[in-house]
């Protein structure tokens, strides 16, 4: 687990996974780890890790061509990708060297591309020259069927008109239309205006549509989102998982080339916003932050204090000193593991043991549905990717993926 703490920080979709809110992939992945055996836990992570790897040095790649150009904003946005993606020396090393010197390393106080940057003088100081904002958005191109397909997106009504489907679609074809939609629109392969937001609605369409519960809820209150006077009414048919995580799970991994957008707590920056924006919460004085915080602090103050009167639980599926459970047993029909406390023998005997050890199976089980959904999630993503960019090695690497968690759940309901 310490390993693990170390790693999951760095690994760009495995990162969520300490808020409840998302119930299908936050939540699985942390389950993966809490619950598996040893062995099948490093496995997994190494799965994870690998399939990041190359996505690393795509990113690495795409930084020292910036650097070329002289683009070295640019270049750190890849670098510091890299990092999150599979963190390698490489990287770092190029990253502290931006930090310190501006430039990477060995150019000695050089332009990156063997030219002096034009300069001129403004009131004793030397400025260099820098582009016009949105210079490099206007040398993309696009083609006209890119901005019809972009115009039909948002020009669509509800979620099921964004995805093309049925209101009576399965999952499965909810699943089809959506890595359809999301390939042909994300903001990497589509640069029309208005595709990163055609991308950002095809993400929440399916995520909405996705979870039983919200798709029950928009079937009834949907028609309501064209009412102003409601627009409150609606955050409950917002995404909790962003485009770009969301894409991240079902293609194992980020797009190819992509850095151009970034992702903070479920809402879209782009790389080139205003420096003077992102300054302007900054000038807000000590006591309006303050009062802003204030509500915070107060949720933090009563969740703490409720977390210290609330009774730990009797056991956990893994090993937790701070809550006292250090004592390895296992289920006298599964044989699952779990840990308990020093006084769980006095505590529970008999019949409340068994009912325990019921209680124990079922939340292992549990767990393992959700862990083999999610490798199915990633197997079937990643040999979906691999097809669609002919990706052979990609292909094969795919198919070796395992699913030990269904293995596990076969065994048991066979058994």
């Amino acid at each position: 687990l310490d390993a693990l703490r170390r790693i999951l920080p760095r690994t760009r979709h495995l990162t969520f996974i300490y808020d409840d809110c998302v119930r299908i992939f936050p939540l699985i992945s942390f389950t993966i780890y809490s619950s598996f055996t040893p062995g099948s836990g490093k496995h997994f992570r190494c799965v994870a890790m690998d399939s990041n790897k190359d996505e690393a040095e795509h990113c690495i790649k795409i930084a020292r061509n910036a650097l070329s150009s002289g683009q070295s904003d640019k270049a750190r946005k890849f670098l510091e990708k890299a990092q999150r993606l599979f963190p390698t020396k490489q990287a770092q090393t190029l990253l502290e060297s931006l930090t310190l010197n501006g430039k990477p390393p060995g150019e000695n106080g050089c332009h990156v591309n063997g030219e002096e940057p034009t300069m001129r003088h403004r009131g004793g100081r030397q400025e260099a020259e820098t582009p016009p904002h949105g210079a490099a958005e206007t040398s993309k191109t696009y083609t006209a069927e890119q901005q019809e397909a972009v115009r039909k997106i948002k020009s669509c009504k509800d979620y099921y008109q964004i995805l093309g489907v049925e209101k009576t679609a399965s999952e499965d074809d909810l699943k089809k239309a959506y890595r359809k939609l999301a390939l042909k629109f994300h903001p990497d392969k589509n640069t029309a205006p208005g595709a990163t937001e055609a991308f950002k609605a095809i993400g929440n369409a399916y995520a909405v549509l996705s979870n039983v519960d919200k798709r029950r809820q928009y079937d009834q209150y949907g028609e309501e989102r064209t009412q102003p006077n409601r627009h409150r009414q609606h955050h409950d048919f917002e995404a909790d998982i962003s485009p770009e995580d969301l894409f991240n799970m079902f293609f194992g991994g980020g797009f190819p080339s992509s850095n151009v957008h970034v992702y903070r707590n479920g809402r879209m920056h782009f790389a080139h916003q205003n420096r003077q924006e992102r300054r302007e919460p900054q000038r807000e004085g000590g006591r309006a932050l303050f009062v802003q915080l204030m509500p915070l602090l107060v949720i933090i103050i009563v969740s703490a204090l409720s977390q210290i009167m609330v009774t730990q639980p009797p056991y956990s599926l893994s090993y937790r000193p701070s809550a006292g459970h250090i004592h390895k047993r296992h289920t006298s029909h599964l044989q699952v593991p779990f840990f308990v406390g020093d006084r769980f023998s006095e505590e529970y005997s008999d019949n409340h043991l068994k009912a325990l050890e019921r209680s124990i199976e079922n939340d292992y089980i549990s767990n393992l549905r959700n862990n083999c959904w999610k490798e199915r999630q990633q197997k079937e993503g990643l040999l979906y990717r691999a097809r669609y960019f002919g990706d052979s090695e990609l292909y094969q690497r795919a198919q070796r993926l395992g699913t030990p968690s269904c293995s596990r759940l076969s065994e048991i309901q066979d058994g």
